[in-house]
C-alpha cells in the first residue's frame, strides 16, 4: 500500500462550502485503494437525499517507506 485515502467533509453554513457548521465534521477511513473511498463517497453524498449544504471529498495520503 502506497497510499491511504480518507472520505471527509460535512454540513457548510451555505453554498459556497467556505464553512464547517462546527460538530457536523466527518471523517470516514483509511481506506486502502481509492475504490473503497470512492464507494464510502457516494453512500455518504446520496444517501438520506443528502442537503444541499453538504459536502464530502476523498483526500490521499502517502504511506511512508
Amino acid at each position: 500500500m502506497t497510499q491511504r485515502y480518507w472520505v471527509i467533509g460535512g454540513e457548510y453554513r451555505d453554498c459556497e462550502f467556505a464553512q464547517l457548521v462546527p460538530g457536523t465534521e466527518q471523517i470516514h477511513g483509511p481506506f486502502g485503494d481509492e475504490g473503497k473511498a470512492r464507494r464510502e463517497w457516494t453512500r455518504l453524498t446520496f444517501r438520506d437525499q443528502c442537503p444541499a449544504t453538504r459536502r464530502y471529498a476523498i483526500a490521499s495520503e502517502p504511506m511512508a517507506r
